[in-house]
């Protein structure tokens, strides 16, 4: 389908990289997972802000570090109103600490830390709708939430944007109601269908996310992103001949993963889907 994925408030719908050597990562990502880029800002800027592209889609970006920014994977979250919202975080116990401000015409944004320390990000879109392309090897899949209190966690953003968490323990499932009727009213019709003969969990077609267990309590709290690859062991082999580091593999019910360092210091989760037979 043609048509443009539009992400509902309260869903993420973006997720970009902070890197002090834009070229170098923009070599790196083309590499590992065939995207091509297009500096969005203009000719005369100091710093750059690449979108990354697959099959003609925009999929994620890689911008310009600034001076002492930490070089990560942000996720995005899509809100009608990126001022008000900014305000129910530091109300629920959170910190903005940029902006809200316009990112020229695409949109606005506000950079928050949640009580307990992970880093997200704000978008209220205008031009820019988010990322056209996703769970297909090569793009995003999804944004986990690495915490060592989920249940506080849950608190902080179930009051800011209506999600509800399934499940206890490691692999709590984040859901926003209704993204699965707004997913088949869109950009894919079958969702449901699809979801309930492949033996998904309840609730599954309103997944945005999960939340994973750190075990670590001095461990930093985090958004993980996650990008889908056709294989992983190839797709992390490929990645330490490019430079990067494997930090640790796992291997589930649902999906094989790696968790990567790239060369700047970044780190990711490659992920291939592996649903069970049957």
């Amino acid at each position: 389908m043609t048509e443009s994925r539009i992400y509902p408030p309260g869903v993420p719908c973006w997720v970009d990289t902070d890197q002090q050597d834009v070229a170098a990562a923009q070599d790196f990502y083309g590499r590992l997972f065939g995207w091509t880029f297009e500096d969005v800002l203009p000719e005369d800027a100091e710093d750059s802000y690449l979108i990354a592209t697959l099959e003609g889609q925009d999929v994620a970006a890689i911008a310009s570090a600034q001076s002492g920014d930490e070089i990560v994977w942000n996720t995005y979250v899509a809100v009608a109103d990126a001022d008000a919202t900014a305000a129910a975080v530091t109300d629920g116990g959170g910190t903005v600490i940029t902006g809200p401000v316009d990112a020229g015409p695409g949109g606005r944004q506000a950079g928050c830390v949640d009580p307990r320390g992970a880093h997200f990000k704000l978008w209220q879109p205008r031009r820019r709708l988010g990322a056209q392309l996703v769970n297909v090897p090569g793009t995003w899949n999804f944004s986990n939430l690495q915490t060592s209190d989920p249940q506080a966690a849950a608190r902080f953003y179930e009051s800011l944007f209506g999600w509800e968490f399934d499940g206890a323990g490691a692999a709590t499932m984040i859901r926003r109601p209704g993204y699965g009727d707004h997913l088949a009213a869109t950009v894919d019709p079958d969702i449901k269908n699809r979801h309930a003969s492949g033996g998904t969990p309840p609730g599954f077609s309103d997944a945005i996310g999960w939340t994973g267990q750190l075990k670590d309590e001095q461990q930093q709290e985090h958004w993980q992103v996650v990008f889908a690859v056709a294989h992983r062991d190839d797709s992390a082999e490929l990645a330490e001949k490019l430079g990067a580091a494997v930090v640790s593999s796992a291997d589930t019910e649902w999906a094989n993963t790696a968790l990567i360092q790239d060369p700047q210091g970044a780190r990711l989760v490659l992920s291939q889907f592996t649903p069970p037979a049957g």
